[in-house]
């Protein structure tokens, strides 16, 4: 299947950063715009409390239903924030290497944010993202 999204990276950028600094999608690509990714259970209840990896987890779970639903993989993904619940870096580095490994070698634009606070109760992990598709 072809896709619709070019990783762009630049030499005279760090190499340090684990994703590429740039997306493009062809003017053709159908965009979806996900709502925030949150770890909630099937009941509403939220999963995994006070697990940063494991709410990370969850939210990349439900973030590939919505994906499925729209025609869609982790592979249309062209760009993606992750927001936790934390002032600890080592909080968001918790999340992010679910979100990092999730995505393997499809390894798009991304924020980190730190924030205050999320939506839903005891929730620490939210996702939001943008992909695109190339409908036959």
């Amino acid at each position: 299947m072809a896709r619709a999204i070019t990783l762009i990276r630049s030499a005279s950028l760090s190499d340090v950063a684990e994703y590429a600094y740039a997306a493009t999608a062809p003017a053709e690509s159908r965009l979806i715009f996900l709502a925030g990714a949150c770890p909630l259970n099937d009941d509403g209840s939220t999963a995994a409390i006070g697990d940063y990896a494991g709410q990370a987890l969850k939210a990349v779970e439900n973030m590939q239903a919505a994906l499925t639903a729209a025609g869609a993989s982790l592979q249309d993904v062209i760009s993606t924030r992750v927001l936790v619940a934390s002032a600890r870096r080592e909080d968001l580095v918790a999340a992010w290497e679910v979100v990092r490994d999730s995505f393997a070698d499809h390894d798009v634009p991304s924020t980190l944010m730190g924030v205050t606070v999320l939506g839903y109760k005891d929730q620490l992990v939210e996702i939001e993202a943008v992909a695109a598709v190339l409908d036959s």
